[in-house]
């Protein structure tokens, strides 16, 4: 007997979750509110759908959760009503990003974006470049996807110190990371966007990093203060990988493009194959806890993860 009625944006996520228990899954292919929507207890916005739409949400009075099909959730904090909780599927994406974070690294220590500007016109320059093993790494967020790139850059030989709002084993809280930034030659930014979060490495925080160093922003583009962060890599002093920026997309115009040692992709950390399927089986799972009244996971608050 059907019991929960959940709408299900993406029509080809809503034929993955075809299978949850005594769950109605509501969808349309041309994106147009469903009949019924009324009914939902459970939203499921498409997969990057970024700004919530005020309408759709206002056609579901009877909602009680919205889970979300990306790991971020910044868009959603402050616009969802008293009464609904909303989940990320934290844990779909942080295999793949962990990877493309590590390969960013891989490729502004090895010179990759230079070596393929030079390809281009038939330069060859041969010289020595530097690599992963040894360098002193510091991962701020010990999250799925912090706990995933720590794996990832133990193989490679780094050692690896993890941050986070929170201490516990294995973990430093933030409020040391000024004493630790001057001993790490690599950082990586892992984090939610949170009141905390937005806008902590700014002018002060690059300073502490040592020459030579590298930060890899694999978190979200407001984290980073971007006037300070070109300051830094136009100097020549820091060098940088970025997936993420502010503004984003960012305008084909902006001086980030060309800042030396800054290598960017637009946002793909977690575009790999079988995406969307990992994402609907964290769903899945949601959706069933949901269901059977159990506790729900990656839960976000008005403050934050």
């Amino acid at each position: 007997m059907v019991t929960i009625t959940a709408y299900v944006a993406d029509s080809a996520v809503a034929q993955m979750l075809s299978g949850a228990t005594d769950v109605e899954i509501l969808t349309t292919v041309d994106g147009s509110i469903p009949e019924g929507v009324e009914r939902a207890q459970i939203y499921v916005p498409k997969f990057l759908a970024g700004a919530p739409k005020t309408d759709v949400l206002a056609a579901m009075p009877q909602l009680e959760l919205i889970q979300l099909l990306t790991a971020g959730a910044e868009v959603w904090i402050g616009q969802v009503s008293a009464g609904v909780t909303l989940c990320t599927a934290r844990g779909a994406h942080g295999a793949a990003t962990a990877e493309w974070a590590v390969g960013a690294l891989i490729s502004v220590l090895q010179e990759f974006p230079q070596f393929t500007r030079n390809q281009l016109v038939g330069r060859w320059d041969q010289h020595s470049v530097d690599r992963v093993e040894g360098k002193a790494v510091l991962v701020v967020g010990a999250g799925d996807l912090g706990r995933q790139t720590k794996k990832r850059l133990l193989a490679f030989g780094a050692e690896v110190t993890m941050v986070a709002r929170t201490e516990r084993e294995g973990v430093q809280p933030i409020s040391n990371i000024s004493a630790l930034l001057p001993d790490h030659q690599v950082v990586m930014l892992m984090v939610p966007v949170t009141a905390e979060t937005v806008g902590l490495v700014d002018a002060a925080f690059l300073a502490l990093m040592p020459d030579g160093a590298v930060l890899v922003n694999a978190a979200r583009g407001v984290v980073v203060d971007t006037e300070a962060l070109l300051a830094a890599t136009k100097s020549g002093r820091l060098l940088a990988a970025l997936d993420v920026t502010d503004p984003e997309p960012l305008p084909a115009d902006h001086p980030l493009w060309t800042a030396p040692g800054v290598f960017i992709t637009p946002h793909i950390g977690g575009s790999a194959p079988g995406a969307h399927q990992r994402a609907a089986r964290v769903a899945l799972a949601q959706i069933e806890k949901f269901v059977q009244g159990e506790q729900l996971l990656n839960v976000v608050s008005d403050q934050g993860y």
